[in-house]
This record gives C-alpha cells, structure tokens and sequence, in this order.
C-alpha cells in the first residue's frame, strides 16, 4: 500500500522473522557466535535466552538457514508442551529416523536414537538439537533432554543441544531438582533489548533492506520509537509499520514524532503506551482472522471420507481450489481462510504420510503403506530424495514440488506440498486440497525444512568426483555442453571425469549460485536436471494457478 509513496520494494517492517533483515547489534553478533560456536564444536550444550520480541527466532533462522555445518543434521522443535514421548518421537520424525514399533517405550525410542547417532557420527556427521520456546519445557521432558546429553562415545557427545526461551528459561534451569542439567549447559547469553543508538540503525537497517534511498524517520522519530520500544525489535517493527501507514495516508513523506506516537496509540489503544507496551508484547505478534471459508470445509469433509482409501493409491485430483485469492493490501474486502485455521482444521490429514502420497502423485507414483518410507519406495522407483533446509529462493532454482514442514499457532506441526510458486502467491496442497497463500503467511510457518523428489540419471543417486567413469560422467558431460556451449569438452575418454570437465562443472556451479567444488552432487544433477527437464516433470514454476 505505502511501499512505492515512500520508494521501497517491500514492506521494511514486516515482523515476519526474516534473515535478510537482520541487524547485527553487539548483542545480536555476540548471541549469533554463541549459537554457531554451539553447533560447529563437539559436546555443546548451549542456552540463549531473551524478552520477547527481541529477536530470537531471527538468529535461529539465520542460524539454520546461513551459518549451519555442511555435515550436520538439524531436528528442531519448535512445540516444546510435549510429553517425553512425543518429544522424542518428534526428534525421530524431525531427523527422519524411523519410529520403532514400540513408539509408545521410552527405551526403544532411545535404543533408536543412540543407533542413529552411532551411525551419522562414524560417517562424519554432526547431529543439532534446537528447541525453541524451551520455557514450555514440563520438568520431566528437561529430565529427558539430559538422559539425551549421555549418549555418547568414548571422546565426545553424539547429540549437541540449543535450547531458546525466554527469561523463565533461566528460571526454570535454576531449580534445584535441575541442577544436573544446569551443570551441563557450557554456553549461556541472555538477548537484552537495542540501546537507543542500536534503535536508530535499526530503523535505518531495515529501511536500507527495503530499498529507502533517502531519510523517511526524522531524529525525533526515532528517538519516540525507541522510548515508546525500549529496543525491542518486534514493537519497533509494529510501530514502525503503523507509522508509515499513518504517514502515506496524510501524504507525509517523512515521519516524524507526533506520527510515531499517533501510531503507537492505534496499536496499544492508549494516549501514551510506554508504560503499556511491554505488557501487551505476548499479543501484538498474534494478529490473525479466525475465519473458515465454507469451500475449505466442504473440500476438507470430501477429503476426510476418503484418506483412508488414499493411504493405498494415489490422492485423487480435486476439482478447483478451496482458496484461489490472495490479497497484497493488509485490509481484505471479503473473509478469507487462513493458513493456520486451514492446518489446525486438517490436522487428522497433514502427516508426513498424506503429504508423501501428494507428492507421490504429482510425479504420477503409487504409494504403499507399511514398513518402507516414502524415500525408500522412491529409490526403488529411480527416483531420489533431497532432505534439507534451505530457502524460498533454493525451491525457485531447483523448480520442484516439495514437502513442506510447517508450524501452527499451537505449535503443532503439518507436511504439507508445495506445488507452485507465482509471484508473492504459493500453491499449497493441503491433504490433497489446492489452496494458495501469500508468500509470507507461509514463511512465518516455515523454518526451511524441505524434501523433494528427483531423478538421478542412472536411477541411483552417486556424487561424481574427479577420476570417476562410467554412464553416469557420460551423461554430465553431454548434459552439460547440451545446457551452454561454455560447458562443451573434447576428450578422447568421455566418461572419465577429467580436470576439463572439473573445470566446467565449476564454472556451471558459479553461474547457479551453488557451492563452486568441482563435484557434482545431488544439488548439481538437480540443477541440470531442471534445466534439461522433460515435459512431463512436475514443475513449481507451471502450477495450477497459473493454469486455471
């Protein structure tokens, strides 16, 4: 609405918990290199704690998203009100370790557990517990997280646990009857609120992301936002927004005190809210419209008579999506199921197994329940699977469906399929119902988790290294020069994987913003794969909305 009056690509105030905008405060760099020192050296057990709003979740995006280990892998958590067993059951889920047939025994959990451990730790691996929102932790479940701190080998631990929470965290580890787990924590930092000098870079941070050129908040302005705030970042955010909105709608192009503080009253509802603010901090975050629409309901009810038939054949196409509009301006003319009432709604449906049999049936493959996981049954298929985490802009490139782990309000958690991306607005199949959301009500979600489908070139998915032979060379070498005649090689043994075709493999990498190391790994073959991809692939960038 206000963006292109005050020159900006974007809105610099969402308080979407985004990497890009992340301003490095002392306290911040200081928290962030806490939390890598935590995942990059054996036997971490860090804590960080701060208010709310101060910017947790940011770091732990950026954490996941920029500065984890190429060889770890990551479980997070971010619904701690569990039980011990469904908290380690979700680490199994999270980790994608099969759950044994006795899920409902603490000791066969563990058993499994210490043997996945064993295992990613003989291959190089390093294995990272993050638990968010660690206050929630019921006593018994801590008791649990330091039975997990014993499973190690001879040298070193095997599991490295974060916990994030706030102030209470402290607290709650201060107990006596905890004090064995307090012991073992080798990494606390507690994230204080900006200064006043921090509150002015930060406006001007997040501004700068957002493509201002000139000043927008005058002096006076910011030093409002930083009494009314005290610093923390998701008030300033809130105000901020609000202030700009206010200043678009009188035609101000600079925003000054009284508009800050005229914003301020709008979302606090008092005259003067820097007594008022931190109180309502636990509310301000939770803006949203608890409306079902009735085509979303009538869907889900179809859908819910039928999954038990799906779980052994493929999901049926449904006929039109239940949600087909998405609206840019924060004010909607006409009510709009949410995402988070569509998952809580759907929550019997949005397993990894419904999502599986989605994804499964874009790709025109039948899905048997029982004891072989979904990326099993794809590998005897020919096709492979790539778990990890990464961005909206790492889906975009490698330009496939994908199941998505998201989180509700309630901290629950739901698979479901991206099928499409156009624009700002995503398709997403939800238990085999077609709606489409706003980028950024699903990133609020999304913490990066991601598994996609592909089809490695002989069936069998084998990384390629220089000295290599075979087929597989042949095909990368061809592949290659049929993309870009940059890439063409002669060589009198084509399927040797020889220093020219090293060479142009970097070069390729270089040009697709991948990790430029002569070898071509899954991330490569996915790349060459979309870019040579036959017609009847499934395509994030032909979905259904763009075909409707």
């Amino acid at each position: 609405m206000y963006t292109r009056f005050f020159g900006l690509n974007e809105k610099p105030f969402s308080i979407t918990p985004d990497p890009r905008y992340l301003f490095m405060s002392a306290r911040h760099g200081e928290a962030l290199a806490h939390l890598v020192y935590g995942v990059t050296e054996s036997g971490g057990f860090m804590q960080l704690t701060g208010e709310v709003g101060t910017g947790k979740t940011t770091l732990v995006r950026t954490l996941l998203l920029n500065r984890m280990p190429a060889n770890a892998n990551v479980a997070v958590i971010l619904n701690p009100q569990l039980s011990a067993l469904e908290f380690l059951v979700t680490i199994c889920e999270e980790l994608h370790v099969p759950v044994p047939e006795e899920r409902d025994s603490i000791k066969a959990l563990i058993d499994t557990l210490n043997g996945y451990l064993l295992t990613a730790h003989a291959d190089g691996r390093r294995t990272i517990l993050v638990v968010d929102e660690a206050q929630n932790l019921a006593p018994d479940v801590l008791e649990q997280v330091r039975l997990l701190t014993n499973l190690e080998t001879a040298k070193q631990k095997l599991l490295q646990i974060i916990l994030i929470g706030q102030p209470e965290l402290r607290e709650l580890l201060a107990r006596n009857d905890l004090r064995q787990l307090a012991q073992r924590i080798t990494g606390r930092y507690h994230l204080e609120p900006l200064s006043k000098e921090e509150t002015d870079q930060y406006i001007e941070h997040r501004l700068k992301v957002a493509g201002a050129l000139g000043e927008v908040f005058d002096s006076g302005a910011k030093r409002e936002a930083f009494r009314l705030t005290q610093g923390v970042p998701r008030l300033i955010n809130v105000i901020c927004d609000r202030a700009l909105l206010g200043a678009f709608s009188s035609e101000n192009r600079r925003v000054n005190r009284r508009t800050i503080r005229k914003a301020a009253a709008e979302v606090t509802g008092k005259a003067d809210a820097a007594n008022t603010l931190s109180r309502a901090l636990p509310a301000l975050g939770i803006i949203a419209a608890v409306i079902i629409t009735t085509g979303f309901l009538s869907l889900l009810d179809e859908r819910k008579t039928t999954i038990d038939t799906a779980i052994e054949a493929p999901v049926p196409a449904v006929a039109e999506p239940a949600v087909v509009e998405s609206v840019a301006e924060p004010v909607v003319e006409e009510p709009r199921a949410s995402l988070d009432d569509q998952l809580q709604l759907a929550s019997e449906i949005t397993n990894s197994q419904s999502a599986t049999i989605a994804l499964f049936n874009l790709w025109g493959l039948e899905y048997h329940s029982g004891n072989q996981s979904g990326c099993a049954q794809a590998e005897a298929a020919g096709y492979s699977c790539l778990s990890q985490r990464g961005s909206w802009g790492n889906l975009k490139q490698f330009d496939r469906p994908a199941i998505l782990t998201l989180v509700d309000a309630r901290g629950r958690t739901h698979n479901v399929v991206l099928t499409g991306i156009e624009g700002q607005v995503v398709e997403l199949s939800i238990g085999g119902v077609i709606v489409t959301h706003p980028v950024n009500e699903i990133s609020d979600m999304w913490l990066g988790q991601y598994v996609l489908l592909w089809r490695p070139p002989s069936g069998v998915s084998v990384s390629m290294v220089p000295g290599s032979r075979g087929s597989n060379v042949l095909w990368l070498r061809q592949s290659l020069a049929e993309i870009d005649e940059r890439y063409r090689t002669s060589s009198t043994n084509p399927d040797l994987f020889d220093e020219d075709l090293q060479q142009n493999v970097r070069e390729f990498q270089r040009d697709h913003r991948l990790d430029v190391d002569g070898v071509a790994g899954q991330q490569t073959q996915i790349i060459i794969n979309t870019l040579l991809a036959a017609d009847d692939t499934p395509r994030l960038t032909v979905p259904r909305l763009a075909q409707d």
